[in-house]
């Protein structure tokens, strides 16, 4: 029986999860769990840490701040979500089970876990995973969704089964176009008939050797509010193509149509508009690559230095499909810029570190300002790029503020 069923069902004058009498409970209004009884802070629940900014909790979405981001391989702790239904309730990892089929699959099959671990070879990458609206609560005039700031970004190692090795193995026709996942998570309502998300990726994007069938997290078993016990990860792109808790893919003979993959869903204008503008269904384009973005993790935003003492300052910088050729740094408005060092990624697709160290000629605030270029010569826009209905690619600079005593 579910928890709510039984606080609803049960008396709640000498409950054993109180541990204590609950006093007038005869006057519960129907329905109603006694805040003793229900979850836990998402903190505790998520493992997160207490610096995480919680968005929303119906459906989970959770970002971290910039300071928080400091480590070359983000922890579990500092990892942001982002649901779009409920969390899948009694997995049994045992019974867990993954599908192949769709309009341009020659033989579907179905594997449980042990047969992908198994049967394929595993690999391991250190992706880089951003959410499309981060940074949306920058954009005026507003656009609807969770008001991102900056820290709906993560890079973990992620080990798992190449889909490429899968999608070989059940053979795939000449005209497959697409994949699209489908996964156990619940829709806000839940109604069992309806998906909360289901988007995919070209057929060029899904047969890439980073685009993993993951079931480990950083060397452990995926937490569940990132997927577990299986999840697409499709590095580069926005996160919502990398789908969680993930037991079936469709090889599809078109573009994907699954929900969130049409009207406005993670998709911008086509050509540039004026804020606020409506724009048609048919003239918007769906997100692919990300944009090339940076990201100062240290110092903490608001730090305070003395005059005389040099700054070092670190972050990291990534560009979807691309690498960054370069990391630049401003603490004049971006009237100069001087470069950083910048390290080469570990793997493709996963965020590069840079750093530097700086002095300040007079006593007072400043802000400092980064900006990455990628290997394409695109570098960030100093302030907010062209706007979009859905507030999404949001890569201007990072700033941080400074004062020098």
């Amino acid at each position: 029986m579910k928890r709510r069923d039984f606080v609803k069902n049960t008396s709640l004058a000498g409950m054993a999860g109180l541990g204590i009498p609950v006093i007038y409970s005869h006057l519960l209004p129907e329905g109603y769990t006694p805040l003793g009884l229900q979850d836990p802070d998402p903190f505790t629940l998520f493992k997160k840490d207490k610096g995480m900014q919680v968005l929303n909790d119906k459906p989970w979405n959770i970002e971290a701040a910039a300071h928080l981001l400091d480590d070359d391989v983000t922890p579990n702790r500092f990892m942001f979500i982002r649901n779009n239904g409920l969390i899948p309730e009694n997995i049994d990892v045992e019974k867990w089970t993954l599908t192949i089929d769709g309009e341009s699959v020659i033989s579907p099959k179905t594997y449980t876990l042990a047969e992908l671990k198994n049967k394929f070879p595993s690999y391991t990458y250190q992706l880089t995973l951003e959410c499309g609206g981060n940074g949306r609560s920058e954009f005026d005039p507003p656009a609807k969704g969770n008001q991102w700031t900056i820290g709906a970004v993560s890079c973990a190692q992620w080990t798992g089964v190449r889909l490429k090795d899968v999608l070989e193995d059940v053979g795939i026709k000449n005209d497959a176009k697409y994949v699209g996942y489908h996964a156990a998570d619940l829709h806000l309502s839940r109604d069992p008939e309806k998906e909360p998300i289901s988007r995919g990726a070209p057929m060029a994007k899904a047969l890439q050797d980073e685009t993993l069938l993951a079931y480990a997290m950083n060397g452990e078993d995926i937490p569940l509010a990132h997927g577990h016990p299986l999840r697409l990860v499709a590095g580069g792109w926005p996160a919502s193509v990398s789908g969680k808790w993930v037991n079936r893919i469709s090889v599809r003979n078109k573009v994907h149509d699954g929900p969130k993959m049409g009207g406005t869903s993670y998709r911008v204008p086509c050509s540039p508009v004026a804020p606020g503008e409506k724009v048609k269904d048919e003239d918007m384009c769906i997100i692919e690559s990300m944009p090339v973005k940076s990201l100062i993790t240290y110092p903490k935003t608001g730090a305070m230095i003395s005059q005389n003492k040099t700054l070092e300052i670190r972050g990291h910088a990534w560009a979807g499909e691309l690498n960054v050729r370069s990391v630049s740094y401003s603490i004049d408005f971006g009237a100069t810029w001087q470069e950083c060092q910048l390290d080469a990624p570990p793997n493709r697709l996963a965020w590069q570190r840079f750093s530097a160290s700086m002095k300040f000629p007079e006593k007072g605030y400043y802000e400092i300002w980064a900006r990455a270029t990628d290997s394409n010569g695109e570098s960030q826009p100093m302030v907010l790029p062209g706007w979009n209905p859905k507030g999404y690619l949001n890569n201007a600079s990072h700033r941080i503020a400074v004062k020098v005593s």
